[in-house]
């Protein structure tokens, strides 16, 4: 199998906007309010999933100030965590829960250049077997840190949140009810995605001002 399209430039985000645009006129809607969409890419590699397991119930203040404790003290790569004690990784703020999810992603031994060869949902079934990973984060990871084209994170509520505005549904869609949907948006449904969270944001904005 494919891994498919890879989005590496603005260009890449603008082609799939327009497909997306001409395939449903709210998608166009949206666009003529929201313009270009950002690009977000992101490195790959060990510490962009450490990241995303810092990252997790807090708040992003929250995760920064243990992220920078952490690059501070080098402890931002698998053979750190591998080497450092729990009272080490404590210090720079994980919790207990945490620092086994760290050692876990540590211990995966992850062949990182060959995620980047593997069909998103082999990405994605490789990734949720470590501890600490979901699948929100598995996807996002092939989304921004892999640069696939064609993936989707429909267990995010604001992605939910924005569909529900946009396509004046009666209630926010259930996970698997936005999984559906996205089908639809197939082969740029990370497009999709950088959309809907755009919009979201200007939603949120507008009701603000009311």
């Amino acid at each position: 199998m494919s891994v498919g399209r890879i989005i590496e430039t603005d260009d890449c985000v603008a082609e799939g906007a327009a497909w997306l645009a001409g395939r449903d006129p709210r998608f166009q809607s949206a666009l003529d309010e929201l313009g270009a969409l950002p690009l977000r890419r992101r490195p790959d590699g060990f510490a962009e999933l450490l990241g995303a397991i810092v990252s997790q119930q807090v708040s992003v203040a929250s995760a920064r100030a243990i992220w920078a404790r952490m690059e501070a003290a080098g402890r931002i790569s698998a053979e750190a965590i591998l080497s450092a004690s729990d009272d080490d990784l404590r210090a720079c703020g994980l919790s207990r829960q945490k620092v086994r999810y760290a050692r876990a992603l540590a211990g995966a031994d992850l062949d990182y250049g060959a995620l980047r060869h593997l069909p998103t949902e082999t990405v994605v079934t490789t990734l949720v077997a470590v501890p600490g990973i979901g699948r929100w984060t598995a996807e996002i990871y092939a989304m921004f840190s892999l640069g696939r084209a064609d993936v989707f994170a429909p267990a995010d509520l604001a992605l939910q949140e924005a569909a529900r505005i946009l396509f004046e549904l009666e209630a926010r869609p259930t996970e698997r009810a936005l999984r559906e949907m996205a089908a639809d948006w197939s082969p740029w449904r990370s497009v999709a995605a950088r959309l809907l969270w755009a919009y979201y944001r200007v939603a949120k904005q507008r009701e603000g001002l009311r």
